[in-house]
């Protein structure tokens, strides 16, 4: 279940390693479904980012990348955990705040 990702740099990076692992895990035709984002707060400050992909017959596969562990997991259509990915180097969170 855990997998470990290439060193990621930037948040443009992450987001294609998030969309293009969802559509491996669920056997999604890459870049055939859009995936949306929001950012995760805490206590007011931002502490990751919720990725939703919305896939044929409405299923919806998510992924939460948490910057206090520097790991991505990654939820199947029934809310199952079917992956959990620990990031070499994650990006700074402060550039999708702002």
């Amino acid at each position: 279940m855990q997998a470990n990702a290439p060193e990621i740099r930037n948040l443009n990076e992450l987001r294609t390693y998030v969309h293009e692992t969802l559509c491996e895990l669920n056997d999604f035709e890459p870049g055939a479904f859009a995936i949306t984002e929001r950012l995760i707060v805490r206590s007011g400050e931002p502490c990751g980012i919720f990725f939703c992909m919305n896939g044929p017959r409405s299923v919806k596969v998510t992924a939460i990348w948490e910057t206090d562990t520097s790991s991505v997991l990654f939820y199947g259509s029934t809310g199952e955990r079917t992956q959990r990915t620990q990031l070499v180097r994650a990006p700074q969170l402060a550039a999708a705040a702002a």
